[in-house]
């Protein structure tokens, strides 16, 4: 700014531009940034209490791959148990990729980056101070200023790679703690919750969707075809890679450890945001039978259910990032309560 001219550029945080939603806190701009503002004031707020119960339904249903609660107490133990261990725990919000109405309700597909410390406390055995660094994606319903659905997967194996472990003896280690008519998660203890939707129609969500279907039939040739060359990756472990190669690796482990189950996307949602690229992002499953080499080691037979999440931003040459989850401590759980 010269000659005593005065700087009339607006802030950044003055272009950006929200929609208010219908029954929401009307300090949250859109639903993106409810979504995002909850997450902030429960877990760097600390409102692991009051703020909990103003935000969530009293029946609030919690799926993880790890399990399912109900109930607002059960989800108040569970975030005391995760500060507790990780006392300075921060979830930074990456993207929230969403879709509904103020009438039905809105469900956000919210991914987090989350930098602790552990604290040498809990349930994992670990030396005190160990630096975490993992994501987590959850899909997040909610009506009238009150969360009751959610779906979450963890990436545990960057969780358990960092503190020391690897994820197969990690689930080793937690086989007598199980409930088994809650835990792990799958089909057999699903409940049908206060969201029943599917998500939209939107075109890029019906393309990811049809994408990663024609991958897990094993038509490996669609990700050159419709991944950009350059593409950005990140997978389980906390895996960065980046091209064909590396997203050939990662599907391919999965698919030949369980070659014959079924894929099935149960929710997808496409995006189309003012300074966005399209996003879309998905809910799937492959449940079936352990019977390949692949990712998972020696076939073991066991049965087991797989719950992933995907994000996906599209540019000019195809998909050009890509963000998967699953929980590997689930899977090896589900193996290993098999082998007895």
């Amino acid at each position: 700014m010269a000659g005593g001219a005065v700087d009339d550029t607006p802030a950044i945080s003055a272009l950006i531009k929200g929609r208010p939603v219908q029954g929401f806190n009307k300090k949250f701009r859109d639903f993106p940034d409810y979504v995002l503002g909850i997450s902030e004031e429960i877990w760097e707020g600390r409102g692991l209490g009051a703020r909990l119960n103003d935000y969530c339904h009293t029946d609030i249903i919690q799926r993880s791959a790890s399990g399912i609660s109900f109930g607002i107490t059960a989800a108040s133990a569970a975030a005391m148990s995760q500060q507790f261990a990780f006392p300075d725990r921060r979830l930074l919000g990456e993207d929230v990729i969403w879709s509904g109405t103020d009438k039905v309700g809105m469900l956000g597909s919210h991914r987090g980056l989350v930098m602790a410390r552990y604290g040498g406390n809990g349930r994992y055995d670990a030396p005190a101070g160990q630096q975490v660094c993992y994501r987590e994606i959850a899909d997040i319903y909610a009506k009238a200023n009150q969360v009751s659905d959610i779906w979450r997967v963890s990436d545990t194996a960057a969780i358990t790679a960092q503190l020391g472990t690897n994820p197969k003896d990690w689930a080793q280690g937690r086989l007598s703690e199980l409930d088994p008519e809650t835990q792990p998660f799958r089909p057999e203890v699903d409940v049908i919750g206060p969201y029943t939707g599917g998500g939209n129609k939107n075109q890029w969500g019906a393309a990811f969707s049809d994408l990663l279907g024609q991958v897990m039939a094993g038509d490996l040739s669609v990700i050159s075809d419709q991944y950009d060359r350059a593409c950005h990756l990140e997978y389980p472990g906390a895996v960065t890679g980046h091209g064909w190669a590396a997203a050939e690796t990662f599907w391919l482990g999965l698919r030949a450890s369980f070659p014959s189950a079924t894929f099935e996307v149960h929710h997808q949602i496409g995006l189309e945001d003012p300074l966005m690229p399209p996003r879309a992002a998905l809910r799937w499953s492959l449940n079936g039978v352990h019977d390949g080499w692949g990712s998972f080691g020696q076939p073991t037979g066991a049965l087991v259910h797989v719950m992933g999440m995907s994000h996906a931003e599209f540019g000019p040459w195809g998909l050009r990032r890509e963000w998967t989850l699953l929980d590997e401590v689930a899977i090896w759980t589900q193996i290993l309560q098999h082998q007895g």
